[in-house]
């Protein structure tokens, strides 16, 4: 029996607007030049795995942000299209409408986005998306993985793990998903930020600071408006009507960013001897906002002198 969903219907421009956005998405993601893949300039290659269309630009999107200013090439990934993430409206119209709030969120961060065509929900550590998994680390030819931790509350988060970490080893066999060449290099895999206690917590090999570009995640994420701004699954009209109008982009913005500021506040006092290790005591003291990511013991292990130059930050 065919899946049922309830929408409301967004106004035709805004239907136009999602349509062309999801286009330009995948054709920037999957067939412009060398299907969007960024040259080969000795640039850092970084590929951020997130469960939907927001997880990795609120785990990572100032680092991220970072790194682009440098120069280098990150791509958000987001492994399923976030087609049931709203409390009023799914299937097609939701999933045209994330794609296009990724890819804008990603245009403010100077990075590349992608969004995979999996159900919502749906997520399973298939043989298939292992492929999958494995052929997008290789094509970016990435130096540099991330991912949610393999437990969490939500089974696509737990199984963006799982794939990921399947995938670790598995990009360099030559003649497993031969049709994608082999890395010769095994990536650094890392961990996301999160709260879970159990099998144990979350313990961070790095920590950085995002104070110089907070504003710039705080503008991407405004793109992110039906998640943000309208609560996605969770949210409700309640929600919606406690939250500046959408002409009032400044209320909006402010709002949004109390929001973030008392995120990342408690995620850099946490850490605050991260921070402090990697900085220095006057600098890692100062920071105002972090954020963190553990080293999965597969892949390739970095020393700490790999990891500064992985992470080109702490000398700033």
């Amino acid at each position: 029996m065919a899946k049922q969903y309830s929408t409301f219907p967004p106004s035709r421009s805004g239907r136009l607007a999602m349509l062309l956005g999801i286009v330009l998405c995948f054709v920037s993601a999957s067939f412009g030049g060398e299907r969007g893949l960024p040259p080969e300039d000795g640039k850092l290659r970084i590929v951020v795995f997130g469960a939907h269309p927001d997880d990795a630009e609120f785990k990572t999107g100032g680092t991220a942000a970072k790194w682009a200013k440098s120069g280098h090439h990150v791509k958000l990934c987001s492994v399923t299209n976030g087609d049931i993430g709203h409390w009023q409206m799914a299937g097609g119209p939701l999933a045209l409408r994330r794609a296009a709030e990724s890819a804008a969120a990603a245009k403010k961060l100077g990075v590349t986005s992608q969004v995979l065509d999996i159900h919502d929900g749906e997520l399973e550590p298939t043989l298939e998306n292992r492929r999958l998994i494995t052929r997008i680390i290789r094509e970016w030819k990435a130096d540099i993985v991330i991912s949610h931790r393999p437990w969490d509350y939500h089974p696509d988060h737990r199984y963006v793990g799982i794939l990921v970490q399947d995938a670790a080893f598995m990009v360099t066999v030559p003649f497993f998903c031969p049709d994608t060449p082999h890395l010769t290099k095994n990536p650094v895999f890392l961990y996301s930020s999160d709260g879970f206690q159990k099998p144990y917590p979350f313990r961070p090999d790095v920590a950085v600071a995002i104070d110089d570009v907070f504003s710039l995640k705080i503008d991407s994420l405004h793109e992110l408006e039906s998640q943000v701004y309208e609560g996605g699954a969770s949210g409700s009209e309640e929600f919606v009507r406690s939250v500046p109008p959408a002409n009032d982009v400044a209320g909006r913005k402010g709002w949004l960013k109390q929001r973030w500021h008392d995120r990342q506040t408690r995620e850099a006092d946490r850490y605050r001897d991260v921070l402090v290790q990697l900085y220095g005591e006057e600098k890692g003291k100062a920071v105002k906002y972090a954020e963190t990511f553990e080293l999965c013991e597969y892949g390739r292990k970095p020393t700490a002198a790999e990891l500064k130059q992985l992470f080109p930050f702490f000398d700033e």
